[in-house]
C-alpha cells in the first residue's frame, strides 16, 4: 500500500473512507463471480473554543461508525448479477457537536446498504438502499445530514454528525447506460426517509461526456413530493422541494493540458412552494508545480449561492472544502446550510513530502448576503490539515481551524478567532 500511493491516490484514500466507501476483503473469487466482507471504520475527535448552539462553552466531542456486511456479484450468460447489505453502526460522545444538534449520547445500529442489481456492457440498473453520487457532489452526494437527538429524538440518524456514515438514500433505482468514456447517462429515482431534509421523493437524468479533455455534464433534478414531520415547528420539512426544479450544467478537467485542473457548475433553481427562484455557481482553477519538490497545488475558486437557493444533497466529495466550505463555518456557525446566502473565495495549497503524507491549508472569505442576525456579516477562516498513511490499515488526517467572524454575530455570540480541531482516525480493511 505504502509504495502505491501518490499525490492523487493518497487524497483519494482519506475521501474514499470519508465520502465513498470501497474497503473490501475478498472472501471467495471464482469464473462464476465473488463474495467480499466489507468493512469501514472511522473514528473522530473534536474540539471547538467556541459553541454554536451547544450548551458547553467549549464542547469538546467523539464520533465513530463501523460499517459492515457482504457484497458480491454473480457472471451468468448475458450479464452479471450483484449487490451489497451492510449494517452501520454509529455513536456520539462528549459534550455532542458544536452546533447543538447532538448531545453525546446517541447510538445505533440500522441496515445502510441494501441493494441489488444487474449490469452488462451497455447499462446498469440497481434497486434498493444506496448511495448516489453525480460529478463532484455539488448537488447530489448521498443522504448526508446525519443529525443527532438533540434537537428532537426524531431527527436522529445516531449522532455522528461530522463523519456522516449514514449516507445511502432509503429508497432508490438507478439506471446508468454507457461507459467510462464518451457519452454516458444516469436516470434515477429516490425517497429519503432522512427527517431532517423532510423527506423527499426525487427524479432526475445525468447526461455526461467523458474525454482526455475533460468531462462535460447536465443534470436535470425534480422534486415529487415531500413527507413534513412538523418537528421543530417544520423547520426541517423543507416542502419547496415538492415540485421543485434543479438544473445545471458542468465541467471538470484538464483541458488536455497536463497539471491543470479546471471546475465549474451553474445550478438554476425554481421552488416547489412559489418562493423566489434562486441559482448558484462556482468556477475553479488549480494548477500542479509537478517538477518543484514534494509536487506543490494551488488551487483558487469562486461560488456564490442565492438567498432561497437549496443546497440539496451536497457533500464531501474531492478533498476538504468539496463541499463543506471551511470546517467551522459549513458544519457549525452558518446557522443553516453553509451554501446559501453567501459568496466564498477560497484558496487551497497543498504538497506531498512523501509518498504517504500529506499536507494541505486552505482559506476561505466569506461574505454573507442572507442578512440572517445569527450570521451577521460574513467570515474568514484558515483550515490547516495533513493526510497520513501510518501504516496499511490505519490513516490519520488531523486538521485545525482559526475562524474569524466578521463581527459579533448571533450564531457565535461574539467577534474572537475561534480554534477548532479534529482528527481523524481512518481503519481501511
Amino acid at each position: 500500500m505504502r509504495k502505491l500511493f501518490t499525490k492523487s491516490l493518497l487524497t483519494a484514500a482519506v475521501t474514499a473512507a470519508i465520502a465513498m466507501p470501497v474497503q473490501a476483503y475478498n472472501l471467495h473469487s471464482s469464473d462464476a463471480g465473488e463474495l467480499n466482507l466489507d468493512v469501514e471504520a472511522i473514528f473522530g475527535v473534536f474540539s471547538s473554543e467556541e459553541t454554536y448552539g451547544n450548551a458547553a462553552s467549549s464542547p469538546s466531542w467523539q464520533e465513530a461508525y463501523v460499517k459492515y456486511g457482504l457484497s458480491g456479484h454473480k457472471n451468468i450468460e448475458s450479464g452479471q448479477l450483484y449487490g451489497a447489505v451492510n449494517l452501520l453502526s454509529a455513536g456520539a460522545w462528549g459534550d455532542g457537536e458544536a452546533s447543538g444538534t447532538t448531545n453525546g449520547n446517541e447510538r445505533g445500529t440500522e441496515f445502510e446498504d441494501l441493494y441489488a442489481g444487474f449490469r452488462n456492457d451497455m447499462f446498469d440498473l440497481s434497486i434498493g438502499r444506496q448511495n448516489i453520487t453525480i460529478g463532484d457532489g455539488f448537488l447530489m452526494n448521498g443522504d448526508s445530514l446525519n443529525f443527532g437527538e438533540a434537537i428532537d429524538q426524531e431527527l436522529s440518524r445516531d449522532g455522528a454528525y461530522w463523519l456522516a456514515g449514514r449516507k445511502a438514500f432509503d429508497k432508490t433505482i438507478w439506471l446508468k447506460v454507457g461507459g467510462e468514456e464518451g457519452l454516458r447517462s444516469d436516470v434515477f429515482w429516490f425517497e429519503s426517509d432522512n427527517k431532517a431534509q423532510g423527506r423527499p421523493e426525487m427524479a432526475g437524468i445525468n447526461v455526461e461526456h467523458n474525454s482526455e479533455m475533460g468531462t462535460f455534464g447536465a443534470m436535470y433534478l425534480k422534486g415529487l413530493d415531500t413527507n413534513a414531520t412538523g418537528i421543530a415547528g417544520g423547520a426541517f420539512d423543507n416542502l419547496k422541494r415538492d415540485g421543485q426544479s434543479t438544473f445545471s450544467l458542468r465541467y471538470q478537467g484538464n483541458a488536455g493540458v497536463e497539471n491543470l485542473f479546471l471546475s465549474t457548475e451553474y445550478a438554476s433553481q425554481s421552488q416547489g412552494d412559489n418562493s423566489a427562484d434562486a441559482d448558484a455557481w462556482y468556477v475553479e482553477a488549480g494548477w500542479t508545480f509537478a517538477d518543484v519538490a514534494w509536487s506543490p497545488s494551488v488551487n483558487y475558486r469562486y461560488s456564490t449561492f442565492d438567498n432561497n437557493y437549496d443546497q440539496l444533497f451536497t457533500g464531501f466529495n474531492r478533498g476538504y472544502g468539496t463541499w463543506f466550505q471551511g470546517e467551522v463555518w459549513a458544519n457549525y456557525s452558518a446557522a443553516g446550510p453553509g451554501n446559501t446566502g453567501v459568496d466564498i473565495h477560497h484558496v487551497a495549497v497543498k504538497a506531498q513530502p512523501s509518498e504517504t503524507l500529506a499536507l494541505g491549508a486552505l482559506y476561505f472569505d466569506i461574505d454573507d448576503t442572507s442578512n440572517t442576525a445569527a450570521r451577521a456579516g460574513g467570515a474568514k477562516e484558515l483550515n490547516l490539515y495533513a493526510e497520513w498513511v501510518a501504516n496499511d490499515h490505519l490513516i490519520i488526517s488531523p486538521l485545525i481551524g482559526f475562524y474569524t467572524p466578521e463581527k459579533d454575530n448571533g450564531a457565535q455570540g461574539n467577534g474572537d478567532t475561534n480554534t477548532y480541531f479534529q482528527v481523524l482516525a481512518i481503519v481501511p480493511f
